[in-house]
Protein backbone atom coordinates (compact mmCIF):
# COMPACT_ATOMS: atom_id res chain seq x y z
CA UNK A 1 0.00 0.00 0.00
CA UNK A 2 1.23 3.60 -1.10
CA UNK A 3 0.95 6.37 1.13
CA UNK A 4 0.01 10.14 -0.46
CA UNK A 5 0.60 13.31 1.88
CA UNK A 6 -2.09 16.48 1.94
CA UNK A 7 0.30 19.18 1.04
CA UNK A 8 -0.50 23.02 2.16
CA UNK A 9 -1.92 23.82 -0.95
CA UNK A 10 -4.36 20.69 -0.47
CA UNK A 11 -2.57 18.94 -3.28
CA UNK A 12 -2.06 14.97 -3.43
CA UNK A 13 0.54 13.41 -5.24
CA UNK A 14 -0.54 9.94 -6.74
CA UNK A 15 2.13 7.23 -6.07
CA UNK A 16 4.01 6.38 -8.83
CA UNK A 17 2.78 2.53 -8.36
CA UNK A 18 -0.98 3.48 -8.28
CA UNK A 19 0.21 5.40 -11.47
CA UNK A 20 1.76 2.81 -13.08
CA UNK A 21 -0.91 0.38 -12.23
CA UNK A 22 -3.64 2.21 -13.44
CA UNK A 23 -1.61 3.44 -16.98
CA UNK A 24 -1.70 7.33 -16.11
CA UNK A 25 -0.48 9.99 -17.58
CA UNK A 26 -0.47 13.81 -17.57
CA UNK A 27 -3.96 15.31 -17.94
CA UNK A 28 -5.69 12.08 -17.23
CA UNK A 29 -9.19 13.02 -15.63
CA UNK A 30 -10.06 11.01 -12.35
CA UNK A 31 -13.48 10.62 -10.14
CA UNK A 32 -13.20 11.58 -6.16
CA UNK A 33 -15.82 9.60 -4.53
CA UNK A 34 -16.75 10.28 -1.18
CA UNK A 35 -18.22 7.57 1.28
CA UNK A 36 -18.94 8.84 5.02
CA UNK A 37 -15.08 9.55 6.05
CA UNK A 38 -13.48 7.62 3.18
CA UNK A 39 -12.51 8.79 0.06
CA UNK A 40 -12.24 6.20 -3.05
CA UNK A 41 -9.93 7.70 -6.00
CA UNK A 42 -11.11 6.06 -9.41
CA UNK A 43 -9.59 6.67 -13.07
CA UNK A 44 -12.70 7.96 -15.10
CA UNK A 45 -13.21 6.02 -18.23
CA UNK A 46 -13.04 7.31 -21.82
CA UNK A 47 -17.00 5.85 -21.98
CA UNK A 48 -19.13 4.77 -19.23
CA UNK A 49 -20.96 2.62 -21.48
CA UNK A 50 -17.91 0.89 -23.15
CA UNK A 51 -16.61 0.21 -19.83
CA UNK A 52 -20.11 -0.90 -18.44
CA UNK A 53 -20.91 -3.36 -21.70
CA UNK A 54 -21.83 -6.81 -20.80
CA UNK A 55 -21.54 -6.63 -16.90
CA UNK A 56 -24.89 -7.91 -16.75
CA UNK A 57 -23.98 -11.28 -19.47
CA UNK A 58 -24.56 -14.28 -17.25
CA UNK A 59 -26.78 -13.30 -14.86
CA UNK A 60 -30.05 -14.91 -16.18
CA UNK A 61 -30.60 -18.80 -16.97
CA UNK A 62 -31.00 -19.40 -20.73
CA UNK A 63 -34.46 -18.21 -22.12
CA UNK A 64 -35.47 -15.81 -19.02
CA UNK A 65 -35.45 -12.90 -20.59
CA UNK A 66 -36.94 -13.65 -23.77
CA UNK A 67 -39.99 -15.42 -21.31
CA UNK A 68 -40.37 -12.41 -19.24
CA UNK A 69 -40.25 -10.02 -22.86
CA UNK A 70 -42.69 -12.23 -24.23
CA UNK A 71 -45.05 -12.14 -21.07
CA UNK A 72 -45.32 -8.26 -21.25
CA UNK A 73 -47.51 -8.37 -24.45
Amino acid sequence: MAEATLSRKHQIVIPREAREALQMKPGDKLLVVVRGKDVIILRKPESFSAETRGMGRGLYSKGYLKKERDSWD
